[in-house]
């Protein structure tokens, strides 16, 4: 629905999506006005099986330009008339204007709800993901949702080397996480592939110079260092230990989808 994200994430790997485009990926959002009549299409067709539709995978469908343009109330409004169901992620606290529709939905169709949260830290935040609502928004999203049908998880993508991945860090987020009572959460380290490393390395050379060199060593082939990877890793299931918070989603996803009947086909990605 939405090309371009106005989030301005410095570690965005969505960036490549935009090459073949003119104009700035966080400055120029491209709208598909006739995202309603399309999707429409597809999901009044005979063919289509009610698999699991993957809406905002890459830009956020709930990022500024949304208050102007409305047009996630009309989607959700026709997925709850085709009984459709949804994973959405989302690192803006717009989609809260719309929980009447995502209650409304989770009733009729399988309804996950993901928040992406890497730091329990605004002052980080404010600098690393400058446009996205605040930590606490995030958080009050996750306790606002729980009051739906919907499965509400967080993902504590990425988690930055040097920067959010400290072990007094990682048990702060996870108390959060504990306290907002989110299902689960998926974690992940930061990638630097393609056009999101010269981007990334150049961000860390103004606001964390210190770390440039670091960031150069720890990324030599795009991946993270892998004994660096398996020592946050650690860290982050000690932490989902001690809080009593699910790593693993599988079998949440399967019992929410079985309530609906569901099996688990191909998603869909809405862009």
């Amino acid at each position: 629905m939405y090309r371009g994200c106005s989030h301005k994430c410095a570690y965005c790997y969505a960036r490549y999506s935009h090459e073949y485009l003119a104009g700035d990926f966080f400055n120029d959002i491209y709208v598909k006005k006739n995202i309603v009549e399309k999707l429409e299409k597809v999901l009044s067709s005979s063919k289509w099986k009610r698999d699991v539709i993957n809406i905002g995978n890459v830009c956020d469908s709930y990022q500024h330009i949304e208050e102007k343009y409305k047009l996630m109330p009309e989607i959700l409004k026709l997925l709850i008339r085709y009984k459709t169901p949804i994973v959405l992620p989302t690192k803006s606290k717009l989609v809260l204007r719309d929980i009447d529709l995502i209650d409304e939905l989770s009733k009729v169709a399988f309804t996950n709800i993901n928040l992406s949260i890497n730091s329990c830290d605004d002052s980080i935040s404010k600098i690393v993901e400058p446009r996205a609502s605040t930590i606490s928004e995030r958080f009050h999203v996750i306790q606002e949702l729980k009051n739906t049908n919907a499965i509400v998880g967080v993902y504590m993508m990425p988690i930055l080397p040097f920067i959010t991945d400290s072990a007094n860090q990682i048990d702060e987020f996870f108390r959060s996480v504990s306290l907002s009572g989110a299902d689960y959460v998926v974690s992940d380290m930061l990638n630097l592939r393609g056009s999101t490393k010269p981007y990334y390395i150049n961000f860390i050379k103004e606001n964390f110079p210190n770390l440039e060199e670091k960031y150069i060593n720890l990324y030599k082939n795009g991946s993270i260092d892998k004994d660096y990877k398996t020592k946050i890793a650690i860290l982050v299931k000690n932490s989902a230990k001690k809080y009593g918070v699910p790593l693993n989603y599988n079998d949440i996803i399967k019992i929410k989808l079985s309530e609906f009947s569901y099996e688990n086909g191909e998603q869909l990605t809405l862009f």
